[in-house]
């Protein structure tokens, strides 16, 4: 057993990396994250953080953007397609190093500190805690349905242009509580989150299988596939159809895989608990794999129910893009709404327990090289890191408070994507940097598969940029930022 390094109040604190002592007290204090999570925790981890609401959602912006059946279904396989060859390639990378923190660890070996602080940086300024801001706002808006008086309607609090609504404190309220659950321990935290995406993938599945059996009509899955890979854009004022060219198809495309692309992310929340994952180097990769695989199969299954339930022009026109009510009506009738709230609320709350969960290890290993306050270095009494959940908490808050859901959500896919990117090619850096590391598993298909990803990535990245730039524009700003804090850090930082 390896040495406990003990302090006042039984916290253990990772030193900097200057002296023989402080690295000893730094592999120390690895051995302090509990080991309690295996494969179908980390499975579950991953399928409840990727599931939260846009599957419920997002398929009726996609239908006003493109305006077939085809596209709308092509466009969710296409999104789960690359997301898995993004998962099976960073197997490889888990392999290599199975430590807390992930994507910002890869950064760091394939590139430098800077690329990993402005990933880290991004994290915490926008990607994590953006989504997790998000998905509260989901969750607090299709709570109303059970509880009107918890709507975003409800202003409470009013001054210029800034509006507090019951909605903004209810988000706010489960963000608290599960961040609370969260420095408990990670043993409290698997177990609901297991309970909860089993709960939501059972749900998930009765809808898809009641909407086949129960409220599928020929007629309907027919009109729909006919002429289906014609493309069209929704007129919401009239509820009609025109025609576009190849050039507006192509612009529909790529922002209509915002909202695919949003719902199929946060994958890689495995990868930053690696630290307490059990046999990190099979599970942590293996993880990705068979949970991005469930998610990908689930959503084509329900989009499919959806044409084959609601014709093209209902999904397109479905009140506040809530298509999975207008199909829970036609397959439940009045109740369905209520159906479709409780499985919403699950489905946000468990994948926001999951971004809590994994996104303050990130922050934590920052810290442990200098680059993020120093107290997210700090593991409590349950051996997590409860100062870096705390100030993930905040700053979550802090933009549900915005209420900008749609433009958060611009924000992180752009930045999302370029990081992604980066640390795909960083596969291939590492393989002629680090050429005899140990690669207990290597990426399906080098180079082939990772060059897909990277070429499809950076064609929606560089459409997203010409099409939102009004939005995404400033996602790159904000990650751009980091820079000179980076340097200012570095300064005051003693080498």
């Amino acid at each position: 057993m390896p040495t406990t390094f003990k302090i006042k109040n039984d916290y253990r604190i990772p030193k900097q990396k200057t002296t023989k002592k402080q690295t000893k007290m730094i592999d120390n204090n690895k051995e302090e994250f509990k080991k309690e999570l295996g494969l179908l925790d980390g499975t579950m981890l991953v399928v409840g953080s990727m599931i939260g609401s846009g599957i419920f959602i997002v398929s009726a912006d996609i239908a006003r953007q493109v305006g077939s059946t085809g596209w709308l279904i092509l466009i969710w396989l296409i999104s789960g397609i690359i997301t898995m060859i993004a998962a099976v390639s960073y197997g490889e990378l888990s392999a290599m190093f199975p430590n807390a923190g992930g994507q910002y660890v890869y950064l760091k070996e394939a590139y430098n500190k800077l690329i990993a602080f402005l990933y880290g940086w991004s994290f915490f300024a926008v990607i994590q805690t953006g989504t997790i801001a998000a998905v509260g706002v989901a969750f607090s808006k299709f709570t109303a349905y059970l509880i009107p008086a918890v709507s975003d309607e409800n202003i409470i609090y009013e001054v210029g242009s800034f509006k507090l609504n019951v909605a903004q404190i209810v988000s706010i309220i489960t963000i608290i509580f599960l961040t609370y659950l969260n420095t408990r321990g990670v043993k409290n935290s698997k177990i609901l989150q297991t309970i909860l995406t089993i709960i939501k993938i059972v749900s998930i599945l009765g809808l898809i299988i009641f909407g086949f059996t129960l409220a599928a009509k020929s007629s309907v899955w027919n009109a729909n596939w006919t002429d289906a890979w014609t493309p069209h854009s929704f007129n919401t004022e009239t509820s009609s159809w025109f025609p576009i060219g190849r050039t507006a198809l192509i612009s529909g495309i790529s922002a209509a895989m915002v909202g695919t692309l949003f719902s199929s992310d946060s994958w890689i929340g495995v990868t930053f608990i690696a630290g307490e994952i059990k046999n990190p180097k099979r599970n942590v990769g293996l993880s990705m794999f068979l949970g991005t695989l469930i998610v990908t199969i689930i959503y084509v299954l329900t989009n499919l129910m959806y044409v084959a339930v609601i014709p093209l022009s209902e999904i397109a026109g479905a009140k506040s893009d809530r298509v999975a009510v207008v199909a829970s009506d036609y397959i439940f009738g009045d109740i369905g709404t209520l159906i479709i709230a409780i499985m919403i609320m699950i489905s946000t709350f468990a994948c926001n327990n999951g971004l809590i969960m994994a996104g303050a290890r990130v922050y934590y290993t920052m810290a442990t090289d200098g680059l993020f306050f120093k107290k997210a270095a700090v593991l409590n009494h349950a051996s997590v890191p409860a100062w870096a959940l705390w100030a993930q908490c905040v700053w979550a808050s802090v933009l549900c408070l915005t209420g900008k859901y749609g433009d958060l959500l611009d924000f992180v896919i752009i930045i999302v994507l370029i990081f992604y990117i980066l640390t795909i090619f960083g596969i291939i850096i590492l393989r002629k940097k680090m050429p005899d590391a140990a690669r207990p598993y290597k990426a399906i298909g080098y180079p082939f598969l990772p060059l897909v990803y990277i070429i499809i990535a950076s064609a929606v990245c560089v459409s997203l940029l010409f099409t939102k730039f009004s939005t995404c524009g400033w996602g790159v700003l904000i990650m751009l930022m980091g820079i000179p804090i980076y340097y200012l850090i570095k300064e005051k930082t003693p080498n």
